[in-house]
This record gives C-alpha cells, structure tokens and sequence, in this order.
C-alpha cells in the first residue's frame, strides 16, 4: 500500500515553567494499540475535523483515516482487509465526550469485550482515562485526548511513549539537565524514575562522569552512613580499611539517591550538610573531604505528610527538591502501553531468536498481540507500572516460544482482568449511520430485513447450527445486521461463546477431533474464527 503525507504531524504539548506558552487544544485521537503488522503498533489519528466546525464528524474504516507516528511524514490506513469500508463515525458529545456510532452490518467493534451497537457516548473523564475499541476481533485503537500543538520537544531520552504525561517529563528533563541544582523525581514504584535520573545525567555537563545508582531502602541502617559518606579504617565492626563511599564514587558526575524518603534521621543531617556544604564526613573521619556531585533522588512516598508525622526533615526537601520532575504512573499514559509493552517483548524475542515476529508484512495474518490480550493490557490498572508490564511481557513471550502469537495462561488472564478498568460509555438511543452515509462495501454486505429483536434464543440456535456456526452466514439467515447476532449470542443463555470454553475442554476436545476443526465446531457449538483463536492461544496448533 502507498505511504501518503500525514496531515497530523505530532501531538506533542509544549509544557513550559515560568514562561507564557500558547495552551494547546486537546482533541479525541485514536492510536493504534494491536495490529495484525505489529510495526504499526503506536501509530496515531487526531480526530481534528471533529471540532472544525458544528456539526463535523470523523470516520473510521479500512482505507481512511491515515495513521502515523507522530513527528513522521509517512501514514497509512488500517488497511486490515477483515475491517469494512463502512465507516465507524465519530461525533461530539456532551460536555466533551464523544459518540462512537457503528453502522448496521460493518465492522463489528466491541467496547471492554462487549459488543459496540448502534450508539454509544464516552464522556470526557473516560477520553482521558482512554478507551480500547476492538475492530473486527482483529485491531485495537484506544480513543483518547490528545494535544494538537506541533511537536517541539526533544527526542526520547531513552524514554519510550509519546503520551503527552511521558512528553512532558522529557521537556522538563531539558529544561534542568545542564543545570547543577539538586532534582526530586516523585512517582510510584516502578514507574520509570531511575530512567529519567539517567536521562538527566546523560544530557547534562556531567554526562562523561560516574552515574552512581542507591537504593537507600535495601541499605542496611547501621551501614548506611558509611556507604554513602565512606569510612576510616576500624570505625566500625569489619572495617578492615577505608570505605570511599558512594558520594566519592560519584565524584565528578551524579549520585541517584533512590526511596530517599526512607532515609534515616542521621542520614538526613548528613545529606542536608553535604547539599549546603559540597563535604562529607567519612564515619570514623575527623576531616571533610570535599565532593563534586550532582545529586538526583527520588521518592513513591508523600515526603510532605511525613515532615508533618515528624519522620522527614522539611529543610531537606525544600534542598533535594530544587526542582521537581513528576513521573506519571502508567494507568496515567495508556495510549503507550502498546508501544511499551513491543518494546519489552522486541528484547525477549530477541533473546529467543524469533525477532521476525515483529515484522509481518501479511495484513492478513493473525495478530502476534491477540486483540482480547491488548485490550486486557490496556485496561488493567497496573499497579507495578512498567517494571510490572516488563514482567508480564516477559512472561507471554517466553510462554509462548513458537507458537504463532502470544498465549496467555488462565492465572494472568485472570490477574489482568481482576483489576481492569469499568465499561466505559452509556448506550445513546439514536439511530446508526444510514446506509446512504456509508461508504461503498463488498457485494454480500446487505441491509437489515428484520429487527433483531424479533429473533427469539431458539431460532437463532437453529439458525447458528444451519449455518455451521459461521455468524455472517447466521446474520444473512436471519435477516439481521452481523453486528446484532453478536449481541444476541451474549444475551441468550442457550448459546456459549468461544471465550466461555475452559482451556480443558478445548484441549481434550481438540485431541478428541485429532485437531480437525470444523468438527470441533461442531461439537462445541461456537464460532469457527473465535474457537481457532483460542486454539492457537492455547498453542495447540491448529491451522
């Protein structure tokens, strides 16, 4: 497919302190979270025509928006052939939100799992907090709020994102890097702190000197005087000979002082001296001995509530934090869980020799990244942030060394949906894109006939098994739109769904059929393309 130019360069923020800065729109955007071509993963829309004038709305489909990475001039529709040219439409909301409106018998979408029929409304708070559609049981874009100011920043930092939380924390990294003040990283564990203390290092003047990692909470508290100040021969039990220290260490680059809210009382006397003063005092030492350091800490605690518990010291942190660079936890950044997690899993495949997995050139293959999963990614709170989502993609590529695409074990499925994020949106009652608005579509693509809820659980059943569970065939049967029978089959208590077999019974049913499937569909009453998903999840390998 040709590359065209992007009419949407960037989204990057301007985030400044202490200058006036033009304040950007913020606008609904989509950004590609799964992709049957993983190297699309990351790319992005801003859905601008939404708020250029009254009344303006933005589609959706197989061949149109183009998506790019911002900063880029190349873009690309979805160009997924299992999505329709009947386009998905988006329009203004109340109060900010959005209404996603799906035509009758296009793309099937889904919202959280749940089918996406007719009209549905995401308010503001959910843009933000941004929400994964599922096209075609194939594609995951998240809609989310965006920035439309050009990009002006600087590169990654070694940063991977390009939310607008993670763009910001570049920009401030810039601003204070060349800088010799001292820098409070606030954010929780495992959010990415000690990445931004090294981007600090690394663009600043001390950048070919010594950049020195402590975690003060794994110190040992009667030790850790002498690791960071150093110590005399003899000044304690085992000291067989003088200790530099970590502030020594570092002499001449930066010490990144982790957990500093940890910090012992003693401890924190001595760090507010060295700050005033530029010396340490070696334990066992009468003498200063003077340090060159530039000194970065970071914290997951609220150093203010405990100045006021009387365990923290208020004029060292009025010292450490010289200036404050606020990290935001990944639940806050969703639009680049894609791209994180790629990046996490492009190391271990890497490891494990099966990098080209990360390259299809076939639109038409099935997923790496499995929508379900990318959705589930997306919606989980992430309560380790990127240290936890590190693990978790470490966990899914290794579990899943040879198979086709990433298989997720019952235990994480469950973990992952255990702390998910609500269904977002309310139905809207109105009605869906008219077929006259619709963009031209296949040949077999045919309009309703019947209401669906004029189809009653039994009828449907003896329409699926007619029909060889094939639910475009059903929805021609039956005369509905293709996207109703998904709603159908949710709603029937007769009916099951591929999602609802247990890993047991696919297994035993597969060895059962000898792994022919259409007689696993058979006795298992689903969908064929939802039951092989599952199949190859599974890493039975059926075809």
């Amino acid at each position: 497919m040709q590359k065209k130019l992007s009419d949407d360069l960037s989204t990057t923020a301007v985030h400044s302190r202490g200058r006036e800065a033009a304040a950007p729109h913020i606008v609904p955007a989509l950004t590609i979270v799964s992709h049957p071509q993983p190297q699309r993963i990351g790319e992005r829309r801003l859905l601008s025509e939404m708020i250029a004038a009254p009344g303006r709305t933005a589609s959706l489909s197989r061949n149109a928006p183009d998506f790019s990475r911002p900063g880029s001039v190349l873009a690309l529709p979805l160009g997924d052939p299992f999505i329709s040219r009947k386009p998905v439409q988006f329009e203004p909301g109340a109060r900010g939100g959005v209404r996603v409106l799906v035509p009758e018998d296009g793309t099937g979408v889904r919202v959280a799992g749940q089918p996406l029929v007719g009209c549905r409304e995401f308010s503001s708070e959910e843009l933000a907090a941004g929400v994964p559609l599922e096209l075609a049981e194939r594609v995951v874009v998240l809609l989310h709020h965006a920035s439309s100011s050009p990009e002006t920043g600087p590169g990654e930092l070694g940063m991977v994102g390009q939310g607008e939380g993670v763009r910001r924390v570049r920009e401030d990294v810039v601003r204070v890097a060349d800088l010799d003040v001292p820098v409070l990283i606030r954010g929780e564990t495992g959010s990415g702190k000690e990445l931004v203390a090294r981007a600090i290092h690394e663009n600043s003047k001390r950048r070919n000197g010594p950049f020195i990692s402590v975690n003060l909470g794994a110190l040992s508290k009667e030790l850790v005087s002498a690791e960071l100040f150093g110590a005399r021969k003899g000044a304690y039990t085992g000291a067989a000979g003088d200790r530099e220290g970590f502030f020594r260490a570092a002499h001449g680059g930066t010490l990144f002082l982790d957990e500093v809210g940890e910090a012992p009382p003693e401890v924190q006397v001595a760090l507010l001296r060295v700050l005033e003063t530029g010396e340490v005092f070696p334990v066992g030492g009468s003498t200063p001995v003077r340090v060159d350091v530039r000194l970065v800490t970071a914290t997951d605690a609220n150093l203010e509530e405990r100045i006021r518990e009387g365990v923290f010291k208020a004029p060292l942190l009025h010292r450490l934090a010289g200036f404050e660079i606020q990290v935001p936890p990944l639940r806050a950044r969703r639009e680049d869980i894609g791209l994180l997690f790629m990046h996490f899993a492009r190391q271990e495949l890497e490891t494990t020799g099966e990098a080209q997995r990360l390259s299809s050139p076939d639109p038409r293959a099935e997923p790496w990244l499995p929508a379900p999963l990318a959705v589930r990614l997306v919606r989980y709170a992430w309560p380790g942030n990127i240290r936890q989502l590190r693990n978790v993609a470490r966990q899914l590529v290794i579990g899943s060394r040879g198979l086709p695409s990433l298989r997720v074990d019952a235990r994480l499925e469950q973990e992952l949906d255990s702390a998910a994020a609500a269904v977002p949106g309310q139905t809207v009652s109105t009605r869906a894109p008219s077929a006259a608005s619709e963009e031209p579509d296949s040949a077999d693509d045919k309009a309703a006939r019947r209401k669906p809820s004029d189809v009653g659980e039994q009828e449907l059943l003896e329409a699926l098994r007619a029909s060889s569970w094939d639910l475009k065939a059903t929805a021609d049967r039956l005369g509905i739109p293709r996207s109703s029978v998904y709603v159908l089959i949710d709603k029937s208590s007769l009916i099951r769904t591929a999602r609802d077999l247990s890993p047991e019974e696919i297994t035993r049913c597969f060895q059962e059929c000898q792994g022919d499937l259409d007689e696993m569909v058979r006795r298992l009453e689903v969908s064929k393309r939802a039951l092989q998903r599952r199949v190859r999840e599974l890493g039975l390998g059926a075809d």
